[in-house]
């Protein structure tokens, strides 16, 4: 078992472009780019546990799967569009995001969150 906390290193990501449809990704100021690597469960399996890291830079998506996040480093505020909640993160700052959420990511500083996700019929 290892315990990831706000700082650490997390290790080496893979570039993980903004192209997959159903996320129907709208890139709306800068040119943020995104990296991560799955640790447990991926395609075919109801849960995924990683690393997702993403520049400065503002964009929108809808949300794939049940997600708890915690921001390990940087900030960024993201805005729910159903009802224009806005929700500002820092390092050891944790937020639920549900299954087909549009939301907007507003970053302000590189951006580093370990997640939870689930998706009963899969990713």
């Amino acid at each position: 078992m290892h315990k990831i906390v706000p700082g650490d290193d997390v290790g080496p990501l893979e570039f993980w472009p903004f192209d997959n449809p159903a996320s129907d990704y709208r890139i709306l100021e800068g040119a943020p780019r995104t990296y991560g690597r799955i640790d447990k469960g991926g395609p075919g399996h109801p849960t995924r546990v990683g690393i997702w890291r993403c520049t400065v830079g503002a964009f929108e998506c809808t949300e794939q799967g049940d997600e708890l996040m915690t921001v390990l480093s940087g900030r960024c505020r993201l805005i729910r569009h159903e009802d224009g909640e806005t929700c500002d993160l820092g390092p050891g700052d944790t937020l639920f995001v549900q299954d087909g959420s549009r939301v907007t990511w507003e970053v302000s500083e590189d951006i580093t969150k370990v997640f939870f996700g689930y998706k009963p019929d899969g990713y």
